[in-house]
């Protein structure tokens, strides 16, 4: 592999190449610009941009980059062979990219990010599954996504940006289950949610910002009742 010293663009070298009597005459490849060969990640995108139809021969390939830009080339019924490329990158690709019908075989993978992406991209009947996940964003997409009616999985999760995604969902029927949560600020979000005839749950909160959310609803009902 060779340097272009001028620049330093990574150069391959064409005359050990598999490609140099086919698309190399035929300007489908080019040193420097446009070169499977070459470790460079934007040559070897403009290769596959090319020529897509040989992104099937690299998902093999020993180089983790080749394998995860070959990987957004290669039609979608034929990624489920990548699904456990052992490099995170791949399968970060993968998780875009495969139907969702395949997307529940990445659900336990290690990388954060690839969970992160099932997450986002998996049918709501399966986020379920999900919602014990080690990873606190990772639960945090779910709980953005999970049906109303099942976010009571949710509610005593130990991460305070879970609580308050499901505190800001929650049907109001349910929020009674957060009315103790030990963080202020999403008590303050109960009491500005929670139905009115529920009030007296955070009525004698030790904080004195949930007691004036409470307040602030309470006064208006109380008026009412007196000009009733």
């Amino acid at each position: 592999m060779a340097t272009d010293s001028a620049d330093m663009t990574p150069l391959a070298d064409c005359s050990e190449c598999g490609y140099r009597e086919t698309l190399l005459p035929a300007g489908a490849c080019k040193p420097g610009d446009c070169c499977v060969v070459a470790n460079s990640g934007r040559q070897i995108d403009r290769f596959f941009r090319a020529n897509p139809s040989l992104a099937a021969d690299y998902c093999q390939d020993s180089f983790w980059e080749r394998r995860a830009i070959a990987a957004r080339y290669l039609p979608t019924n034929q990624l489920q062979v990548m699904l456990s490329d052992p490099d995170e990158a791949v399968r970060r690709v993968l998780a875009y990219r495969v139907p969702l019908e395949w997307l529940i075989n990445l659900r336990n993978d290690i990388d954060r990010e690839v969970r992160i992406t099932v997450a986002d991209r998996l049918p709501e009947q399966e986020l379920e599954l999900m919602v014990q996940d080690p990873d606190y964003l990772v639960r945090a997409y779910v709980a953005k996504r999970l049906p109303e009616g099942r976010l009571f999985r949710l509610v005593a999760d130990p991460d305070n940006e879970v609580r308050r995604t499901v505190a800001e969902r929650l049907p109001t029927v349910s929020l009674g289950l957060m009315a103790n949560d030990p963080e202020t600020r999403i008590r303050r979000i109960v009491a500005q949610r929670i139905d009115a005839d529920e009030l007296g749950l955070l009525a004698e909160d030790a904080d004195w910002t949930v007691r004036y959310e409470v307040a602030l609803r309470a006064l208006p009902n109380f008026a009412a009742t007196l000009a009733k």
